[in-house]
C-alpha cells in the first residue's frame, strides 16, 4: 500500500468498514509486464519523476525519458502512458516512457501507411545513403526521397521538420523508410493539372530556375518544368547560362511552344525584349564611328559586340593598312574596348562589317608628298628574297629594291650575298604606285651609271687594253675597268677563220683591241683584235669608224648575247 493510500486510511479509518477497506485493496489492480498503462505524476526526486500506475507501489522514471513531452511544463497530476518492462526484485515496477511512446508510434505508423497518410518528423543527422529522421522512432530517409531533385546542401536540412510518407516499416527490426519526395510529387501533380488547364503559347509567366546546363535553363513554372534554351536567353552571345543566372533565381519568361502530348514547354527570355536587329540600320548607319567590345578572335578577324544582340566582324584586312597584317590576336584581346567604323550592314543575314584602319589616315595618301621621287630614304631591311630587298619605310609601307637596282656593275646572284636582314641602308625613291601600293627603290641610282661615262670614254675606234676574264666558243670577255667589260667576238679575233678561241687565250692574260661599237643603253662594248694584225692603229681607227653603226647593231657584246646567238644559230640549223 502506498504512503498516499496509508494517509487516506489513517484519516478515514473510523468511517470505513473492513469490507470497504478490502474493496479498496482490490482496486489496486495488478499490472502485467509488457502492458502499456496510464501513469500519473505524483512527485519528483532529483532527476526522476514518481509515477503511480495503480500498482501496489509507485515507480520512478528518469526525467530524460520525457524529453519528447518537454514542450509544456510537466507537473504533478499530469498523466502519461508508460510501458511496464519488469517487476523489480526489491519491489515496484521498471517503467519506460520512451518505449510507451515507441509502441504508440509504431501503431500510428501502421495506421498512417494503411491510410496513406503523413507523419511529421525532424531531420537529425546524415547517415550512409541518406538522412536520419526522428518521427518518434528513428526513421531512414534515402537521398532519392528527400526532394524532387538532388539536394546540394544536405546539412542545411538538419534540424528542420517536414511531413513524410511511410514507404515501408518492420517493427521487429525497428526499421522505417520514409519519403518526402512522395508528398512533393503529389503536390506537383496537382499543380501540373492546374497549369495544363491554363498554359498557352505566348503567355508570360514567372518561374524559378531548378537546374542549369550547358544548353540552357530548366524553369519550374509551378507544377511543370520548361526549358529555356541558351539561344533564347539573350539576343547577344552567351558563353554559358551560369554566367547570367543561378539556381533558385526567379525570372519572367515567355511560353514559346507547348507540346501538350509530351508535356514539353519551350521558354524564352530574350523574346520579352525587341529584336535589336529590327532597328540596327537607323542606330548604326554606314560610315558612322562607334565603339564596341571584342568578344571573339579568329584567324580571319575579330567579332565586336556593339550592344546586346548586335555583333559585327572586323576582317583582318580591315584592321590595319599594312599589306602584311599580323594575326588579330597580336593587335587586340578579348574584352578590349575598340573604336570602329560601320562599313556595311546586311539585316537579313544579321551581319555587320566593321573596320579599324578607316579611323587612321591611310599612309599611302601622304606617301607621295613625304617621299618624292628622287629623294633618298633610310630604313632597315625587313626581308630578303630572290628578286630583291624589302625596306621598312613606315607602319604599313615597305619599299622594294629589285635585284637589278642593287648595282650598276656587280653580278649579284642573290641579294643575301651582299645584304643581311635588319641592316640599315639608304636608297633612292624610283617610283610610287599608290593604286597598287608599290614603292620602288634603288641603290645603284645613288651613284652615276659607269656605262654612261664609258660611252664617252670609249668611242668607236679607241684602242684599249684589258684583262681577259672569260674565254668561250663565242668570244673573249675583256675587263677594261671595274664594272666595264668588252667582248671580242670570235669573228673579230683574226683575219684567219677561228673556230674557237678556247686554248688560244687564257683568263688573266692582257689583250689589246680596238673599240668597234659602244652602247650605254644596252651596256655593250664591241672589241676587235684582227684589225690590229698587220695594220697600224690609225688605219684601224679609220676602217672601223665607217662601220660603227652596222657593227653596233649586229655584233653581240655580252656573254648573255653570245648564248642567245648560239641558241638562235642552233635553232636555225635544226630548221634547215
Amino acid at each position: 500500500m502506498t504512503d498516499l493510500n496509508q494517509s487516506t486510511l489513517d484519516n478515514d479509518s473510523e468511517e470505513l468498514s473492513f469490507a470497504e477497506l478490502f474493496e479498496m485493496e482490490e482496486n489496486n489492480k495488478v499490472i502485467a509486464v509488457g502492458d502499456v498503462a496510464l501513469g500519473t505524476i505524483i512527485g519528483s526526486v532529483d532527476d526522476f519523476y514518481l509515477v503511480d500506475v495503480g500498482d501496489k507501489a509507485e515507480s520512478y522514471i528518469s526525467k530524460a525519458e520525457f524529453r519528447q513531452d518537454s514542450e509544456t511544463e510537466i507537473k504533478v497530476g499530469d498523466s502519461f502512458e508508460v510501458f511496464v518492462e519488469r517487476r523489480k526484485e526489491e519491489g515496484g515496477l521498471l517503467l519506460s516512457r520512451e518505449k510507451a511512446i515507441a509502441i504508440k508510434v509504431w501503431e500510428d505508423i501502421a495506421k498512417i501507411q494503411e491510410n496513406d497518410g503523413t507523419i511529421e518528423g525532424k531531420v537529425e543527422s546524415r547517415v550512409k545513403g541518406g538522412m536520419s529522421v526522428d518521427i518518434g522512432v528513428p526513421a531512414f530517409l534515402p537521398y532519392s526521397q528527400i526532394d524532387l531533385r538532388p539536394v546540394k546542401d544536405l546539412d542545411a536540412l538538419i534540424g528542420q521538420a517536414f511531413e513524410f510518407k511511410i514507404l515501408k516499416f518492420n517493427r521487429k527490426r525497428n526499421n522505417v523508410v520514409i519519403s518526402r519526395r512522395a508528398i512533393l510529387e503529389e503536390e506537383r501533380n496537382k499543380l501540373r493539372e492546374k497549369m495544363r488547364s491554363r498554359l498557352e503559347e505566348g503567355q508570360i509567366i514567372k518561374g524559378a530556375i531548378t537546374n542549369i546546363t550547358d544548353y540552357g535553363l530548366f524553369i519550374d513554372m509551378g507544377g511543370m518544368d520548361g526549358l529555356c534554351h541558351i539561344t533564347d536567353l539573350s539576343w547577344g552571345r552567351v558563353s554559358h547560362p551560369s554566367k547570367l543566372y543561378k539556381v533558385g533565381q526567379e525570372l519572367e519568361v515567355k511560353v514559346l511552344k507547348y507540346d501538350k502530348e509530351h508535356d514539353r514547354v519551350s521558354l524564352g527570355v530574350k523574346q520579352l525584349r525587341e529584336d535589336p536587329w529590327e532597328t540596327v540600320i537607323s542606330r548604326y548607319p554606314v560610315g558612322q564611328k562607334t565603339a564596341g567590345r571584342v568578344v571573339s578572335i579568329t584567324d580571319y578577324g575579330v567579332f565586336v559586340e556593339l550592344e546586346e544582340g548586335v555583333e559585327g566582324l572586323i576582317h583582318v584586312s580591315e584592321m590595319t593598312w599594312s599589306k602584311k597584317p599580323r594575326h588579330p590576336s597580336k593587335m587586340v584581346a578579348v574584352g578590349d574596348e575598340v573604336e570602329v567604323m560601320v562599313l556595311n550592314i546586311e539585316t537579313e543575314t544579321k551581319r555587320i562589317s566593321l573596320g579599324m584602319k578607316q579611323l587612321q589616315p591611310n599612309p599611302w595618301d601622304l606617301v607621295t608628298e613625304n617621299y618624292p621621287v628622287g629623294s633618298i630614304i633610310e630604313g632597315k631591311i625587313k626581308n630578303i628574297t630572290d628578286f630583291g630587298v624589302f625596306i621598312g619605310i613606315e607602319e604599313g609601307i615597305d619599299g622594294l629594291i629589285h635585284v637589278s637596282d642593287l648595282s650598276w656593275t656587280e653580278r649579284i646572284k642573290h641579294p643575301s650575298e651582299k645584304y643581311t636582314k635588319g641592316e640599315t641602308i639608304q636608297a633612292v625613291v624610283l617610283k610610287i604606285d599608290k593604286e597598287n601600293e608599290r614603292f620602288s627603290l634603288g641603290i645603284k641610282q645613288m651613284v652615276p651609271d659607269p656605262w654612261q661615262a664609258a660611252y664617252n670614254k670609249y668611242p668607236s675606234g679607241t684602242v684599249v687594253e684589258g684583262t681577259i676574264t672569260n674565254v668561250t666558243d663565242f668570244g673573249i670577255f675583256v675587263k677594261l675597268e671595274e664594272g666595264i667589260e668588252g667582248l671580242v667576238h670570235v669573228s673579230e679575233i683574226s683575219k684567219d677563220k677561228v673556230k674557237t678561241p678556247v686554248g688560244m687565250y687564257q683568263v688573266g692574260d692582257t689583250l689589246k683591241a680596238i673599240v668597234i661599237n659602244v652602247s650605254a643603253k644596252d651596256r655593250k662594248i664591241g672589241l676587235s683584235v684582227k684589225t690590229l694584225e698587220g695594220d697600224d692603229e690609225a688605219q684601224a681607227v679609220g676602217s672601223y669608224k665607217q662601220h660603227e653603226k652596222d657593227q653596233a647593231d649586229s655584233s653581240p657584246s655580252t656573254f648573255g648575247d653570245l648564248l642567245k646567238a648560239a641558241a638562235e644559230s642552233g635553232n636555225q640549223s635544226d630548221g634547215e
